[in-house]
């Protein structure tokens, strides 16, 4: 007997697509405090791992961050629009030269930007270090970027040490970062900024 037959059980022709639609609502919840996770576990003072990224390269091929386990990484991610981001990358391009002897990897993201100018910005800085692409923000999104620049830490065994929540201009914090980097710190020092 169909549910046409039996007036008295209407309800069950609405039951898949209201468990379709709390299906879709779970998934998508996750995903939303899967992308929070980074930002969030390191405001409590916590260490989560990197999540498992591939990016393109400008080159056309693919880096992921598993490619990188063993080293520790800075991954800065700019835009080429980004005003603070041309100040911040002489320092990575100093902390770079200075620390690749040691093992670290500078990984510059270039998220939410068109291609060509992105480039342009490459060879108008001089950079050297690895860039990739996040052309849609998506990479950006999982760490719990809010904005450009944005800069984490990677310890060599994967996890996320500590950030740079927004633009940083003095060498000597970059600098003290890829100490604590390199030294495997728990947590990597936050700048200071000057008071008001």
């Amino acid at each position: 007997m169909s549910a046409r037959e039996h007036p008295s059980r209407p309800w069950a022709a609405l039951l898949i697509p209201v468990a379709v639609l709390l299906g879709f609502l779970a998934l998508v919840t996750a995903q939303h405090q899967r992308s929070l996770a980074v930002g969030t576990a390191l405001a409590r003072g916590e260490t989560p791992p990197a999540p498992p990224v591939t990016f393109p390269t400008f080159e056309g091929g693919r880096v992921s961050l598993g490619d990188l386990r063993g080293h520790p990484i800075v991954m800065n991610f700019w835009a080429a629009w980004c005003v603070p981001c041309r100040e911040e990358a002489p320092l990575l391009e100093g902390i770079w030269k200075a620390y690749r002897e040691k093992g670290l990897v500078v990984l510059g993201v270039d998220t939410q930007d068109l291609s060509e100018p992105a480039r342009g910005f490459i060879t108008r800085f001089g950079i050297t270090y690895p860039n990739v692409r996040d052309p849609d923000g998506s990479v950006a999104h999982l760490f719990g970027a809010t904005g450009v620049p944005e800069t984490f830490f990677i310890g060599a065994d994967g996890r996320v040490l500590g950030k740079f929540p927004g633009e940083e201009v003095a060498a000597s914090a970059w600098r003290a970062a890829a100490e604590a980097l390199l030294a495997g710190r728990a947590h990597v020092p936050w700048p200071t900024w000057p008071a008001p």
